[in-house]
């Protein structure tokens, strides 16, 4: 009879395999004429075993069957995984079901393991987030196929991408275009996009249009495209221009625009750089925005490009809200079509400011004294389109604090416009000095508001103080500030020789 004695024996997958210890009485006993008896339950399990062993006719025989050769360091193996994944944060079920996702895990090198996970953590990628990431694409741990982008994301780019763009790229479903993304990132760094850029680029991208639609030779005909008008800048300026085809959009788009200027590479290149985002608009759009303002303000194409020139937003602002009540705005305040080509090639942001940017402003300007429908009120208005509502109702403020009226405002705006538009701190230390320092009456700028548009500490400390070594100090301020620093620099010698 077989007596059977368990040693060890657990059916979880991650323990030792099974192993069977047979004592075995007398072999004659249990073996007769080359067939066991037919009663013994594990016949068709043990009879193989047993046949082999027959000849050896020991009175008593020990066998050890095993499921795996090894099944101390498997255990180990399995252990120290569990170990691992329980440092990244899954809990046991977890791990078990990636193991089932992705069994070459249980087979591979642990340290190999272990420098993927730390080479994604390099990369920022940690927590829920590597979790995630782990649990999504399993197969990023063993597969050999991450081994060259993971290399380029930590060693060449020196994991400067941010962790969700990595996040992303490592999730893709074909990692045979992951090399290809290594070229195209290399191409872009080659003509000029710096490495700290870089993370800025490949976030306004669409990834899939990148790596799917894009090959190296498009992208490199695409720079190629755009190097006569500022090429890489304009790509790192507006990154999304990699997703537009070349030849249905960029190509048209910009020969809209270099045609409008005459030909002219340059200053078509200063229109792109200006507003790289006027390539997303249609070559229709541009020319209905074109053909409105020829149109409606009168304008020449030539003009029309000189406004675009300076202020690119005019092809991207609506023309029924704000093209068209601006432009009648300024036909009410009497300019005829060259006259309105002048004003907007100074002001073009009156054009864009929105509806209550503009009114607020109006309503100061009518307040301290300007005319509806009058040139001077355009001009005026023309002047605090740079400057921000608040500042401008703090730099009225200020004049008042220092005891000008509303009437000394009007006729200094009139003269010199900018002094409603210059930042309040500069002003407020400008008038400061000149009444503290320099001793002088705050009814002097009245006579010569451009005073407020010098440099404080440049020009208006260091020439008084040049004047006061030489005893000049009562010049007036026209004069003090505006002769040329030759004629200034002569003047100072010559009086400080006569005091001599």
């Amino acid at each position: 009879m077989v007596i059977l004695s368990l040693v060890s024996c657990s059916f979880s997958v991650f323990s030792p395999p099974i192993s069977l210890r047979l004592h075995l009485p007398s072999v004659t006993s249990l073996y007769s004429n080359g067939t066991l008896p037919a009663s013994s339950t594990f016949r068709s399990q043990l009879q193989p075993l047993l046949i082999s062993c027959l000849n050896h006719r020991e009175p008593s025989l020990i066998f050890r069957c095993s499921c795996v050769s090894s099944p101390i360091e498997a255990g180990s193996q399995i252990e120290s995984l569990f170990s691992l994944f329980r440092d990244i944060g899954f809990i046991e079920e977890e791990t078990e079901m990636i193991l089932a996702k992705n069994p070459d895990i249980k087979s591979a090198s642990l340290d190999k393991i272990g420098a993927r996970v730390a080479s994604l953590q390099s990369l920022k990628i940690d927590g829920f987030a590597l979790q995630g990431l782990i649990a999504k694409c399993p197969t990023l741990l063993t597969s050999e196929e991450f081994d060259p982008i993971i290399s380029f994301l930590v060693d060449e780019l020196e994991g400067r991408l941010d962790p969700e763009l990595v996040e992303r790229l490592l999730s893709v479903v074909d990692t045979s275009i992951l090399l290809s993304f290594n070229q195209k990132v290399r191409l872009l760094l080659l003509h000029g996009i710096p490495k700290e850029k870089i993370s800025h680029v490949l976030n306004k991208v669409y990834l899939n249009k990148l790596l799917y639609q894009k090959s190296v030779e498009d992208i490199e005909r695409l720079i190629s495209f755009l190097e006569p008008f500022g090429g890489i800048g304009i790509i790192a300026r507006r990154p999304v221009i990699l997703n537009s085809d070349l030849d249905s959009q960029l190509i048209p788009r910009v020969d809209f625009i270099r045609n409008l200027s005459g030909e002219d590479d340059f200053a078509t290149g200063t229109v792109l750089r200006r507003l790289p985002a006027i390539l997303s608009y249609s070559v229709e759009h541009m020319n209905s925005h074109v053909e409105f303002l020829k149109s409606f303000a009168g304008l020449t194409s030539e003009q029309v490009f000189k406004i675009v020139h300076v202020f690119p937003n005019v092809i991207s602002t609506s023309k029924e809200r704000k093209l068209r009540p601006r432009i009648e705005f300024l036909k009410e305040c009497g300019f005829d079509s060259p006259g309105m080509f002048k004003f907007l090639s100074k002001a073009p942001l009156i054009l864009a400011l929105s509806e209550d940017n503009l009114s607020h402003k109006l309503g100061f300007l009518v307040k301290i004294g300007y005319k509806h429908r009058t040139k001077e009120l355009a001009f005026a208005m023309g002047a605090v389109t740079r400057t921000s509502t608040d500042n401008m109702q703090r730099v009225i403020g200020l004049y008042l604090s220092y005891g000008l009226s509303f009437e000394d405002i009007l006729a200094m705006s009139t003269k010199h416009p900018q002094v409603l538009q210059y930042n309040y701190t500069s002003l407020e230390k400008k008038l400061e000095y000149l009444i503290e320092y320099m001793g002088r009456e705050v009814e002097e700028i009245l006579a010569f508001p451009a005073f407020l548009g010098y440099k404080l500490d440049s020009r208006i400390k260091h020439r008084y103080e040049e004047k006061l070594k030489s005893r000049g100090e009562n010049m007036s301020l026209n004069k003090l500030l505006t002769v040329s620093a030759e004629r200034f620099s002569k003047a100072a010698d010559n009086i400080e020789m006569i005091c001599l």
